[in-house]
């Protein structure tokens, strides 16, 4: 991992990208509770920088941290570079750093092929079996239920039967305890932000 204060390159994307109006902070489920002309100009900002934004630029935010790495992931989305599936991916199942999850699976979601499906399966199957990591398992399920309904898959389906991977991390995952299924809200979430990539996605 790169960190900006050591690294020149990486230090000027950041402040180009990352951090204006603390971009980082809002590229989560927290811009579907913009006011309509807050989202509409942070929209069109994040549209116009996924088309200036270089190839080269990605890969080297995607080396950085927490922060560098989300935004770069949703700038990838929106200008739907699929060449960084296998990327993502990779750091999806690797979950080196906090925050990132979520990003990474609207990515995959969005760009909504098969392989993206295959991506998720693993994470899923690798954490899914690990209830004592509250990490992005129930965003990689509303990713991955997404992918099914729009291609009219059934890779979710080997996790959510009955005492399949999905209900027994539900009832072993201590921060599960007590709660109702996720993967409606799960997939509302990822739905309404591959929207949101869509609409920006659309204006470049």
């Amino acid at each position: 991992m790169r960190h900006a204060h050591e690294n020149p390159e990486l230090l000027a994307l950041v402040r180009r990208y990352v951090t204006p109006e603390r971009r980082y902070m809002k590229l989560s489920g927290s811009l579907l509770r913009m006011r309509d002309a807050e989202y509409d100009r942070f929209a069109r900002k994040l549209s116009e920088d996924s088309k200036a934004i270089t190839a080269e630029e990605i890969n080297t935010l995607l080396e950085g941290g927490w922060r560098e790495r989300r935004t770069a992931t949703w700038l990838a989305a929106v200008s739907r570079r699929s060449e960084f599936r296998e990327r993502l991916g990779e750091l999806l199942l690797a979950s080196e750093v906090c925050c990132t999850g979520l990003a990474y699976c609207v990515a995959l979601a969005s760009f909504g092929t098969p392989r993206d499906s295959e991506l998720l399966v693993a994470y899923l199957d690798r954490y899914l079996r690990r209830p004592d990591l509250a990490y992005d398992q129930t965003a990689a399920m509303g990713a991955l239920v997404f992918i099914d309904l729009n291609l009219q898959g059934d890779q979710a389906a080997r996790f959510l039967g009955p005492g399949a991977l999905w209900q027994q991390w539900l009832h072993d995952a201590p921060h599960m305890q007590g709660t109702t299924d996720p993967t409606p809200s799960s997939l509302s979430l990822i739905r309404r932000l591959c929207a949101f990539v869509d609409e920006c996605a659309e204006t470049i």
